[in-house]
């Protein structure tokens, strides 16, 4: 199912992006339960703000601003969160900021994330063709019998699914070299 996932921030938004660009996550669950504890006598509350259910475990997200993370009530908190998420057997992270460009590229790619839109013989065609250690520039005039702004959208969404794979740590663009994923 592709429901929609709330989100409360354009941080949150970030994390839900970088959440669906990874294909190990099969689902994701917004403020998924809520956590009680006692702490030096006072009852402590918190809910997390994701769940992602991945192939390994499920892994259970805070998402805060790293100028955040050094508050002692913060820290108190996703270190208790931690604790308890563990305990459990399942994965704990705290997110922030990822960096700019990667998360650009992963913004720009998820443009192409919808499978219906693409040709399913121009995707077929770039499965056969010999694109690995070819610049995307390259890649996108392989099939001269299709016009090549479709066959480049139809590359991008291969690069979205992670069939291609693809440097994301610099600002994408023509010179970028594909690799086919094993």
């Amino acid at each position: 199912m592709r429901d929609h996932v709330i989100y409360e921030s354009r941080l949150e938004l970030s994390r839900l992006l970088f959440a669906d660009f990874d294909p190990a996550v099969r689902g994701i669950v917004a403020q998924p339960f809520l956590l009680k504890t006692v702490l030096e006598g006072k009852v402590r509350r918190h809910i997390p703000d994701y769940l992602l259910l991945t192939e390994q475990a499920p892994v259970v997200v805070d998402v805060k601003p790293l100028h955040r993370l050094s508050k002692p009530e913060v820290a108190i908190t996703f270190d208790w969160t931690r604790q308890a998420v563990e305990l459990r057997g399942w994965k704990y992270e705290v997110w922030s900021e990822p960096p700019a460009v990667e998360l650009e590229n992963i913004r720009f790619l998820a443009g192409y994330r919808r499978d219906w839109l693409f040709s399913p013989e121009i995707l077929e065609d770039l499965r056969g063709a010999e694109l690995d250690g070819v610049s995307l520039r390259q890649a996108a005039r392989c099939l001269s019998n299709r016009p090549e702004s479709q066959v480049r959208s139809a590359i991008h969404h291969l690069l979205w699914m992670q069939s291609l794979v693809t440097d994301l740590n610099r600002p994408l663009g023509p010179s970028h070299v594909l690799r086919w994923v094993a």
